[in-house]
């Protein structure tokens, strides 16, 4: 039972993060950079990398590493981090994916399997001091390769409305083809997060496993983003003087799908990114709710997932300048190769497939919530995980000045 004492400690620690996360975040955006930089910097600064070492008694006053008060900080860092897939999965047009299934199918599936089949050959020749569990190298890799392929689509959705390219030939193509990308790398990242969690795999069961994952997915992307647009239809129709109604039909679509694809024996995120993308092409979805659960994600729960990020590791003692140079250089290199090659044989201009070949490259928010998952099931080691952050955070100041 949680006492007065660390309730006001609670609150303390969020005060802390979140004013501190949310200034220094939109400090960095006003230099044109993401705000995921000042956020993660506020985690590191007041966390074991730099605070811990100038006070470290002070530190740990504030900071304990009681576990009940950690528990009570991860579990709001973690809600927002769910919140922040069904934010995500609003910015997914599945039916413009379809209707460009063509070049779209093509730079998206190439976009995920180019530099995941790298990342993964490669990473099989890191040092085995990297890998958590060094009888599974094979798995490893395959982890490391997908998080590797990646990349940020709530990013570029904004980019592209920012710019009015959202209905241009190009826009249409690079988000379409990030929709299918996105989906894929998680569909494959959850499916790997299930077999981590078991020691053997049997193929019968994998393939079971396989098939219901894709069962699900395709009921959800279809009967049930038809089934969701008629529920809001419904709600917004007969209870217009309760507008806020959509918006928690919205976030208990997310937290049913989240329960449906932990039962399935896959990772929470995953259901809520799908319960983004069915309420997200409901026609009678307005753009104030969207506007709501934006605004929500990214001025309150997001600032605290990514300071509380710094909290967790001493930065400095996992930082291996080699693994972050490796991870760097193949994830953009990887990423950038992979949408290119997929604009081949397509009308786009020179121009224009260099451009797509460049909006792949980062992984900003996504790439580190992927890392952090790895991370919690065993898979990633801290200094792995430390070098996909830098390799997030680096590709998207990059990606920033191109």
């Amino acid at each position: 039972m949680v006492n007065d004492q660390q309730l006001v400690l609670f609150l303390l620690q969020v005060l802390v993060l979140l004013s501190l996360g949310r200034s220094l975040g939109e400090l960095f955006r006003r230099w044109g950079h993401p705000p995921l930089v000042g956020e993660l910097l506020v985690g590191i600064a007041v966390g074991p990398t730099l605070f811990g070492r100038v006070a470290p008694e002070l530190q740990q006053t504030l900071f304990p590493t009681d576990l009940l008060q950690r528990t009570m900080l991860e579990t709001v860092s973690w809600v927002g981090v769910l919140f922040l897939l069904l934010d995500t999965g609003l910015h997914v047009d599945v039916s413009a994916a379809w209707r460009q299934r063509g070049p779209a199918l093509k730079v998206g599936t190439l976009g995920v399997l180019f530099p995941l089949v790298l990342g993964s050959v490669l990473s099989l020749g890191l040092p085995v001091h990297y890998l958590a569990t060094p009888e599974r190298p094979i798995l490893f890799a395959l982890f490391l390769g997908t998080t590797m392929s990646i990349s940020a689509l709530a990013v570029m959705a904004r980019v592209l409305y920012d710019l009015d390219l959202m209905k241009s030939d190009l826009g249409l193509l690079t988000l379409c083809g990030y929709a299918v990308k996105d989906l894929l790398a998680w569909v494959i990242f959850s499916l790997l997060l299930a077999l981590a969690a078991t020691s053997t795999v049997a193929l019968p069961t994998t393939a079971v496993f396989v098939g219901l994952t894709l069962t699900f997915t395709t009921l959800c992307l279809t009967l049930g983003r038809r089934l969701v647009d008629s529920a809001i239809v419904g709600l917004t129709t007969h209870m217009s003087h309760q507008p806020g109604m959509v918006f928690t039909f919205v976030c208990c679509l997310g937290f049913s799908c989240g329960v449906i694809t932990h039962g399935l024996g896959l990772n929470a995120l995953f259901g809520f990114l799908l319960a983004g993308m069915m309420a997200g092409e409901a026609r009678m979805l307005s753009e104030r709710t969207r506007h709501i659960v934006s605004q929500m994600v990214h001025a309150l729960f997001v600032p605290l997932y990514f300071a509380s990020v710094g909290l967790r590791f001493d930065f400095f003692a996992g930082f291996g300048a080699g693994l972050v140079v490796f991870v760097t250089v193949v994830s953009i290199v990887g990423k950038f190769l992979g949408a290119w090659t997929g604009t081949v044989g397509t009308s786009l201009s020179r121009a224009d497939r260099l451009s797509i070949g460049i909006a792949f490259t980062p992984g900003g928010v996504t790439e580190i919530i992927l890392a952090k998952a790895a991370l919690d099931a065993q898979i990633f080691t801290v200094p792995v995980f430390v070098a996909v952050g830098v390799a997030a955070v680096f590709s998207s100041l990059w990606w920033g000045h191109c």
